[in-house]
């Protein structure tokens, strides 16, 4: 596996701060800005603590995600990034991400993006339907989330990513479609369309079991994903990825690294790690030490990556390269996948050709099931 080491490894930086809490996240996050002083220092201990975890690997991508990044002061941004700029060697072409909600983007706020070299902004739009967006318990409304969008464009951003939420409570083709069209009349070059889960905890999820929504059925999340692959693929957008979206040559370099198994660091409160031997993943608090005490590590075994290769290469539109898996699991393991594959070929869910196992536009809708399969 020695051709790992020549690549390129990505850093992603987890920002827990929300000046509210989104009805439906039940990722690690927090209401409590007041501590946002604190956590940045010991972020930037654990940046200088950890800087031997990719052993001199070029970064090729940097990440802000949360939570919301932009809750946070222009000092703190400046502390994170230039504590990165100092201690990592890049590529040539790096990628440097933050997420962003619609609401905090305004003229003052884009100096301060400039100034710390981010260039390529992710906004979590969700809907351009202000009954939704209530629904998610979102801070913004439409006309702020295409405000943001042109703002951004006027400052001379031209690698925007949007979030979108699709097969929502009440929410049918016609409310959808309007998204979509917003979306793309937007001229943005990234779109990513998740369909809503009720995560457990969640006050959409207890809405859900108090019987106060209702969830579309599958015909309806169907007819919604596939008006979601129709209308992009007619306005340009290549489909790399099952949820995601691009303009030719502007993927998201940092998301493609996940899923071509490259290394990357990850850093801040529940943020996890790989170095291609093991996973690390960090405590879920808010205390100085977050990253020093109670972080857990799992050593990956030959059936652990096994299964992580199909999940993660699947994933992506181009395929599964049968030649790289039997480079890193041999030929026993090939055999093995392309017998429980057999059936899919068959169904026409999945397409055999060139070596490369890929999901067919039919495939991708029990995607989960072929994956579940495929794996040991």
């Amino acid at each position: 596996m020695t051709h790992r080491n020549v690549r390129m490894a990505g850093i992603y930086i987890h920002i827990p701060f929300c000046k509210q809490r989104c009805s439906y996240c039940d990722f690690f996050t927090t209401t409590e800005c007041e501590k946002r002083d604190k956590y940045v220092l010991s972020l930037c201990d654990e940046i200088d603590a950890r800087k031997d975890y990719l052993q001199g690997q070029p970064i090729e991508t940097v990440f802000l995600g949360g939570g919301t990044p932009s809750v946070l002061l222009s000092k703190h941004l400046m502390a994170i990034l230039d504590r990165i700029y100092f201690i990592y060697v890049y590529g040539n072409n790096r990628e440097v991400t933050i997420e962003i909600n619609p609401d905090d983007i305004t003229p003052d706020y884009l100096s301060v993006i400039k100034a710390c070299r981010f260039n390529r902004i992710s906004l979590g739009v969700q809907s351009f339907n202000d009954m939704e967006l209530r629904l998610l318990n979102r801070r913004h409304d439409a006309q702020s989330a295409i405000y943001a969008v042109k703002l951004l464009q006027q400052a001379g951003y031209d690698n925007i990513n949007i979030d979108l939420m699709y097969g929502l409570p009440g929410q049918d083709l016609k409310t959808w479609e309007k998204t979509l069209r917003q979306a793309i009349d937007l001229q943005v070059q990234h779109i990513s369309a998740y369909h809503l889960t009720y995560e457990k905890g969640t006050p959409l999820y207890k809405q859900l079991k108090a019987g106060n929504i209702r969830p579309v059925d599958e015909e309806m999340s169907n007819r919604m994903f596939e008006m979601l692959m129709d209308m992009l693929a007619e306005a340009g957008f290549e489909h790399y990825e099952i949820s995601n979206f691009a303009r030719p040559g502007l993927q998201s370099r940092h998301n493609v690294a996940y899923w071509n198994g490259t290394h990357y660091l990850g850093l801040g409160a529940s943020a996890h790690s790989y170095n291609g031997v093991s996973r690390r993943w960090n405590r879920n608090m808010i205390v100085s030490n977050y990253w020093t005490s109670g972080f857990k590590i799992e050593v990956l075994d030959e059936k652990m990556k096994y299964n992580d290769f199909i999940i993660t290469r699947l994933r992506m539109m181009k395929g599964m390269d049968l030649n790289e898996l039997t480079t890193l699991f041999g030929e026993s393991l090939k055999t093995y996948c392309l017998r429980q594959a057999g059936k899919y070929i068959t169904n026409g869910l999945l397409q055999y050709a060139d070596n490369c196992l890929r999901l067919t536009r039919k495939g991708i809708f029990i995607s989960d099931g072929i994956m579940r399969d495929l794996i040991q």
